[in-house]
């Protein structure tokens, strides 16, 4: 049977078994490499507050958060898209 995906869906390459996270949207379990991990930094001071700081030569650390979403919910939120029709791996043809 013909593979829809060379790497099936996942990055995990010849690894072997992988660890599992959850969700941070909706608290699926999700293998490790097949999850998007995205990091965003996070400054715990109020914008508008930070600007006048800065100005007054104060440095405001920011932190790294990282949150893993499964497909769906990335999909979701767009931090992925789906391609268009035209850029999708054509389907084998089924020869009887």
């Amino acid at each position: 049977m013909p593979k829809k995906r060379q790497n099936r869906g996942r990055h995990k390459g010849s690894k072997g078994h992988v660890g599992v996270v959850q969700c941070d949207n909706c608290g699926r379990i999700i293998p490790r490499d097949k999850a998007i991990c995205v990091t965003r930094y996070y400054s715990p001071v109020d914008p508008q507050l930070a600007r006048e700081l800065e100005k007054k030569g104060a440095i405001i650390m920011k932190y790294p958060v990282e949150k893993c979403y499964c497909v769906s919910c990335a999909i979701h939120y767009g931090i992925v898209r789906q391609r268009p029709r035209e850029e999708r791996k054509p389907k084998p043809s089924v020869q009887i």
